[in-house]
């Protein structure tokens, strides 16, 4: 896991490389690099967090034998071994999975990126063709932004704030702000909340050369799943559970110390199980969950459930109400756009935590809501439709009556497109590719490489998806119940309490908080957000109504009042 950034077209310099580079430093603080071609014409800069390999061998960035190609790389690519054993002849000098993905692309090409296991965001420079070649992976976890000058020059990095070191314009994009505002939309597109900087999309590729830039993907799952699978549920159920126990065997290449970060809910218990198995019953790998001190929200006992039976390390992480104002300003300079509220800053602490006590790499649970069907909007009687619009409620989960009417008239609508004949595969199609899985892993990697630590998600596995949106529906919600299969798989790896309980969103006391000890903080906040843009975006008479109704009890929930929040902490138009 590191930063990766580069410049290429005419007016490279390693004095704007050299800015990139040590803005990013939190992602890789135990080794950074730069290279500048001879030419000129392209300059690539590394910021290192070393997890495999940890000698010198694996600095970058890093050129192939002849010296013709450079990478950058960032992420994993787990089944980097397998690969390494299918490319005889390659003069190998580090144990990297660097040099495999390198190798690998100087043997296959673009093809290289089907055989790929992993998380990953890299760009190779060919000196011979003075081309680059970008790659991010299936689903996006690793990030990738760029910007296209007038001249033809491309800058990328891991992080907006990267581009904006290297010189260009920290403007915000109007209209992608007006969507978030307006209408809750974040991560939908290759559009950011900054004018003129775009991301490239989880499964895409880009090609620049003499200043023409080309983007196509390079995997579509809606592709990979079109066919349900009709085999014997025994058959699916032991395959899936086969692939998963291989996921986190995987993820466990590392060498440095690995963690879990166990939530008690289905998912983690169920990841926590597969350590167990893989890792043995008496290893001592610890497992992290934060906490807020409010029973109603806290997760703790649910996860004492599952620590009862593996007997696993237990470490709790603590956040408070008194530490949000400057956890919340850190947590958005680490984002560089809005975030989701005080969930991230827990789930922050928790990686803080982590690091402080020599884990620096944690796995995860995410991933599998959306491939069993878990969320209550799945159901047939859900009160949505198929694209997962809701009919409006007692209490807006975003205020678009709080914007100014010419503002509000620049968002835009996001329809996610239809592949399947299914309203269900749908909807998880939807929220894996455009909406849920996006936010979430752009939330968490930003706050785990915020202190030098590695998130590894084994649930998003490519082959785990591909295999669960193959099956029928029936399959994912049976009698009423929610991860039907799941829960049959789960059986053997998590108590019965845990596996039968009902599903419960991972929250914290926010709305409690905002309304009560952090008033005074949240409305200094949304004065200062009423007054971005010289009151241009947000209707000051309009949103102090809706505070006083918040902060009086009159709601359900408090997304618009964070909404509010970002945009004062984003400290934009000022």
């Amino acid at each position: 896991m590191c930063g990766i950034s580069g410049i290429v077209g005419e007016s490279c310099s390693a004095e704007r490389l050299n800015a990139m580079v040590e803005i990013l430093r939190h992602r890789g603080p135990d080794d950074e690099g730069t290279w500048v071609s001879p030419g000129g014409k392209a300059g690539l800069g590394h910021d290192r967090l070393s997890i495999i390999d940890l000698s010198e061998a694996g600095h970058q960035p890093m050129p192939d034998a002849g010296g013709r190609y450079w990478i950058v790389f960032n992420g994993e690519v787990y089944n980097y071994l397998e690969l390494r054993r299918e490319l005889v002849g390659y003069p190998f000098k580090s144990q990297t999975d660097t040099e495999v993905v390198l190798a690998a692309y100087i043997k296959w090409g673009a093809a290289c990126l089907d055989r790929f296991i992993g998380m990953f965001a890299f760009a190779i420079w060919d000196e011979q063709s003075q081309t680059l070649f970008a790659a991010r992976d299936r689903l996006g976890v690793k990030p990738f932004y760029y910007h296209l000058g007038q001249n033809g020059e491309l800058t990328f990095a891991s992080e907006i704030k990267a581009l904006f070191a290297s010189g260009v314009p920290a403007e915000p994009d109007a209209v992608t702000w007006a969507s978030y505002l307006g209408r809750g939309l974040t991560d939908y597109s290759e559009r950011t909340f900054w004018k003129g900087i775009q991301a490239l999309r989880g499964g895409n590729a880009l090609t620049w050369r003499d200043g023409q830039l080309s983007i196509r993907r390079w995997y579509d799952l809606a592709e990979r799943v079109r066919d349900f699978d009709e085999r014997p549920e025994g058959v699916i159920e032991q395959e899936y559970e086969a692939l998963m126990t291989d996921s986190v065997r995987l993820r466990f290449r590392s060498d440095v110390p690995v963690g879990i970060n166990l939530s008690g809910g289905l998912d983690s218990s169920v990841l926590l199980g597969l350590v167990h198995e893989v890792k043995g019953a008496e290893n001592d790998i610890k497992a992290f969950t934060f906490i807020t001190g409010d029973p109603a929200y806290d997760e703790l006992v649910w996860a004492r459930r599952m620590l009862a039976r593996t007997r696993h390390p237990s470490v709790k992480c603590l956040v408070t109400a008194a530490e949000v104002p400057d956890l919340a300003q850190s947590i958005q300079a680490a984002q560089d756009e809005p975030y989701s509220g005080l969930p991230t800053l827990a789930y922050a602490r928790l990686f803080e935590v982590a690091r402080e006590q020599g884990i620096i790499v944690l796995l995860d649970g995410n991933g599998m809501d959306e491939q069993w069907a878990g969320y209550d909007y799945y159901a047939e009687s859900s009160h949505s439709d198929q694209n997962g619009s809701f009919q409006a409620s007692k209490s807006l989960p975003f205020r678009a009556d709080c914007l100014v009417r010419e503002f509000g008239a620049l968002a835009e609508t996001f329809e996610s497109p239809h592949p399947f004949d299914d309203r269900l595969r749908n909807l998880q199609y939807r929220d894996a590719i455009f909406t849920k899985i996006p936010r979430a892993i752009r939330f968490n990697d930003r706050i785990s490489m915020r202190v030098g630590c590695e998130l590894r998600d084994p649930f998003l596995d490519h082959r785990l998806f591909e295999l669960a949106l193959r099956q029928p529906a029936d399959r994912k919600i049976r009698e009423g119940t929610h991860k039907w299969m799941l829960r049959k798989i789960a059986k053997r790896l998590a108590p019965d309490r845990v596996v039968g309980a009902f599903k419960r969103p991972l929250q914290t006391p926010q709305r409690e908080w905002l309304g009560g000890p952090l008033k005074d903080w949240a409305t200094g906040q949304i004065e200062t957000a009423i007054t971005r843009l010289n009151g241009t975006w947000l209707d000051g008479a309009a949103v102090r109504s809706a505070w006083q109704k918040f902060c009086a009890g009159e709601h359900e929930n408090s997304f618009y009042v964070w909404q509010w929040i970002s945009l004062a902490m984003m400290e934009i138009g000022k």
